[in-house]
Order: C-alpha cells, then structure tokens, then sequence
C-alpha cells in the first residue's frame, strides 16, 4: 500500500488583506491548483478582531513547494511561514 504524505504549509499573515492577497497570488507564482484555506487565529488573551492574524493553509503533498522560497513569497506581506 502505498503512504500518503500529509505536508502541508502555513503562512502566517498579519490581516485578512494580506492573507487573501497572498491566497490569490500563491496560483500565480507556484501554480498551486489546491485552493488554500484560509484561518483567522486570535492572539492568546486578545478580544479586538484587530489583532488576529490569518493562516494560509495549503496542502503539498508531492513536497514541491520549498519552504525557503515560501518564506520569503510571505515576507512581502510581513508575514512568515510556519515551521511544522
């Protein structure tokens, strides 16, 4: 039987703006065909909507996108991806 690989991706952004933007973009410059999930993650103790971030969450299963260039894909938004 063969295993299936569960490799996903999180890149954390700091507004919804920014992680739609990124959502959109991560077709256009990995041509990512999977749409990515976005997640809104409430800092701990905080109540103000304002000061969540958004998760993109994207699957990767045959391991083709690299996590260096996903990092730096992210820093144009001031964001940075998660390591696992």
């Amino acid at each position: 039987m063969a295993r299936v690989s569960d490799v996903r991706h999180v890149l954390v952004l700091p507004d919804r703006d920014a992680a739609e933007e990124v959502a959109e973009a991560l077709g256009e410059r990995f041509g990512v065909d999977e749409e990515p999930r976005l997640v809104r993650d409430a800092l701990a103790g905080e109540d103000d909507a304002e000061d969540a971030q958004w998760l993109v969450v994207l699957r990767d299963e045959a391991g083709r996108l690299d996590p260096g260039e996903l990092n730096d894909f992210a820093a144009e938004w001031e964001g940075w991806r998660e390591e696992p």
